[in-house]
């Protein structure tokens, strides 16, 4: 049976970095990493609010039961392709991803200590939390740089969507995590950790 490691935390808390260091550690027969980030509904199931504007920062926008249903496939040692989700960039191909089954999976995303089946299934809690300014200016840069919005788009999200996602969905769930790695400044010390712990448990 496979060993989950559950890994959640804020928007720009730095979870894309803690994968990207794992991938980068571990081979594909070793982890798999699948990320809560693939299954957003499509744009026309997205809720708006009383502004009109989309926010994506909400549980219902994730389509969680698909997501459910393909960590059990990898829980149960069977593997499946998906296409990508591109942020609705219209300059961004989706490519093709391909999970692999692995001893050890990473299920990455805001909301899956919320999601109460998923959160169930995991071995390991991992919360990543940073100061909320440095958070911010995190999101700025990726935001206008890899996903195309305009800096007035990103703070409207952040104070309107982002926070009180925030709030309501992610914080109140951080003390029942079994590791909190706080990355205001580095984040070698969670990459630490987290390698440390996957190591002893291949």
């Amino acid at each position: 049976m496979a060993y989950i490691i559950g890994i959640a935390g804020g928007s720009a808390s730095g979870k894309t970095l803690l994968l990207k260091s794992l991938r980068d550690m571990f081979s594909e027969d070793e982890v798999c990493i699948i990320s809560q980030d693939d299954y957003y509904r499509p744009i026309g199931e997205q809720a708006r609010d009383e502004n009109g504007q989309i926010n994506f920062d909400l549980p219902s926008g994730i389509d969680d039961e698909a997501f459910l249903h393909d960590v059990k496939l990898l829980a149960a040692g069977k593997g499946f392709t998906k296409k990508e989700y591109t942020f609705n960039n219209p300059g961004k191909l989706a490519g093709e991803l391909v999970f692999k089954p692995a001893p050890l999976i990473v299920v990455e995303g805001l909301f899956i200590f919320y999601f109460k089946e998923i959160s169930s299934m995991l071995d390991l809690k991992v919360f990543i939390d940073a100061e909320e300014e440095l958070k911010l200016d995190r999101r700025l840069k990726r935001d206008t740089e890899e996903r195309g919005y305009s800096r007035e788009d990103i703070l409207y999200q952040w104070e309107n969507h982002v926070v009180p996602a925030s709030e309501r969905y992610l914080l109140p769930y951080r003390e029942g995590a079994d590791i909190i790695i706080t990355n205001n400044y580095s984040l070698s010390k969670g990459i630490k950790i987290i390698a440390d712990h996957i190591r002893l448990n291949l």
